[in-house]
């Protein structure tokens, strides 16, 4: 028994309602066998494989399969209410629990109202309170006009800012220009909050071709990666000058990991994350036409993805999420001009995560680390993202060798358009536990047992 283990049938008995057992559980420490007691909807206790169970307590045993954290997903557009036929919590919340996900940060657009006043909060909290089968918190907006809305929505707890350097796509959320996010910054960086930034310069998007048609390298084109480095580049100099922190939203521009680490080494501070898609799936494969795979940034050349891989094994980047963005399906048209960006991933990010790291000589700690640990970390949810004791008893269970083939008709997002279809991945989820209950089991939910988060508690 290591120094880490505890006996969970002499230390903490009493009150202990659930033991988890398997040969292989994720922890702080590594992957072990190992005895998770549970009580309250807490983790009391990470023990040896063998450890008695205390009486009274039920014994769920897993064997071989792993024993995960929850994932921890702070990138997710879930659109509701306002555009509920693109998605939804009810909807979203099952996609996610079926991956392995058992918190999400919920993004301040594309639902109708934006997340941009504290009236505006109040309003998808409601919406989202009986329909979340997981945990689910809220990011606030920052627009050209809503400076004085910033410290109100950080007072009642929302994570942090959300703002565009470029146009969203959608005109109630206006993108801020180079004097409105300092402002913005600025006011954030008073009261210790957090900016996360979609990072793509609006000068070099118009100063780049503007083509339409079916052809992916057409697409690609009209974004370049040049776009996101000037404007990782720009941020990097407002945020040193202002000593504020920020983060940089999905990563797609190799070229701009140079300038995080060089930032970073001066002090900045600055966090960054890439996403499922950028990392497992290649400029080079998009058939003609196929819109379920345009995204803003764009999916790039398979170099350039090698290039962010050795980003996250060196930590200049810090974590993976999904950046889940939903439309209907008529959205999806065959020109990438016109095309709605935006790719859905809740339920396959694990699995396509978990199937590209295994080739590259990552473990399940790697995949853990990058979409619980540190993700849980940014957002600063201390009571998520790792098993140990005194965490959420929220967990995920994998069976990493086994394959499936995706079928967009077993997916539970509202609209079953994907990027992966008919991909053979590794990884199937076998359940998730959102504090000591299971929420899905043998593709069955629960009733939705979600809680609506804020940030510290």
């Amino acid at each position: 028994m290591s120094e880490k283990d505890v006996d969970v049938d002499t230390s903490v008995a009493a009150g202990v309602e659930l033991v988890l057992r398997s040969t292989r559980v994720v922890t702080p420490e590594g992957t072990r066998a190992a005895s998770v007691a549970v009580s309250g909807g807490k983790i009391v206790a990470v023990g040896a494989f063998d450890a008695a169970v205390p009486d009274g307590a039920r014994l769920e045993d897993f064997g071989d399969d792993v024993l995960l954290p929850g994932l921890v997903d702070t990138h997710v557009h879930v659109n509701d209410p306002g555009r509920t036929e693109w998605e939804g919590f009810w909807t979203a919340t099952r996609a996610a629990a079926a991956g392995g996900i058992t918190t999400l940060v919920d993004m301040p657009l594309n639902s109708l109202p934006p997340t941009t006043t504290v009236d505006n909060l109040r309003t998808k909290q409601d919406v989202a309170r009986s329909k979340a089968h997981i945990d689910v918190g809220f990011w606030g907006g920052a627009l050209p006009d809503n400076v004085a809305d910033l410290k109100p929505l950080h007072d009642v707890g929302v994570f942090g800012f959300k703002c565009f350097l470029s146009p969203s796509g959608v005109e109630e959320f206006p993108e801020l220009d180079h004097d409105q996010l300092a402002a913005s910054m600025a006011e954030i960086a008073g009261f210790g909050g957090l900016l996360i930034v979609h990072a793509e310069d609006p000068h070099e998007l118009d100063a780049a071709p503007h083509t339409s048609g079916p052809k992916y390298a057409d697409y690609l084109a009209t974004r370049p990666r040049v776009s996101e480095d000037t404007a990782i580049e720009k941020l990097i100099a407002v945020a040193k000058r202002i000593g504020a922190r920020v983060h940089i939203l999905h990563l797609s521009s190799s070229d701009a990991i140079p300038l995080i680490a060089a930032a970073r080494r001066e002090g900045v501070r600055l966090t960054v994350e890439t996403c499922p898609h950028y990392l497992t799936l290649t400029a080079e494969e998009v058939p003609d036409g196929a819109s379920e795979f345009k995204c803003c940034p764009p999916i790039r050349e398979a170099g350039n993805q090698d290039l962010l891989w050795d980003a996250l094994a060196d930590g200049t980047i810090d974590c993976v999420v999904t950046d889940h963005s939903p439309s209907t399906a008529d959205l999806k048209t065959d020109d990438f001009a016109t095309a709605w960006g935006g790719i859905s991933g809740l339920q396959l990010s694990l699995p396509a995560v978990w199937t590209e790291a295994r080739k590259r000589g990552h473990s399940l700690d790697d995949v853990v680390r990058w979409m619980s640990t540190r993700t849980a970390e940014l957002v600063g949810l201390g009571q998520k993202g790792a098993i140990e004791a005194g965490r959420d008893a929220d967990f995920a269970v994998l069976a990493p060798d086994e394959t499936f083939t995706v079928d967009p008709a077993e997916l539970h997002h509202r609209n079953r358009v994907t990027a992966y279809a008919g991909k053979t991945l590794s990884g199937v989820v076998k359940s998730t536990w959102l504090r000591g209950e299971r929420i899905l089991h043998g593709g069955e939910f629960t009733e939705p047992a979600g809680r609506l988060l804020e940030r510290n508690n």
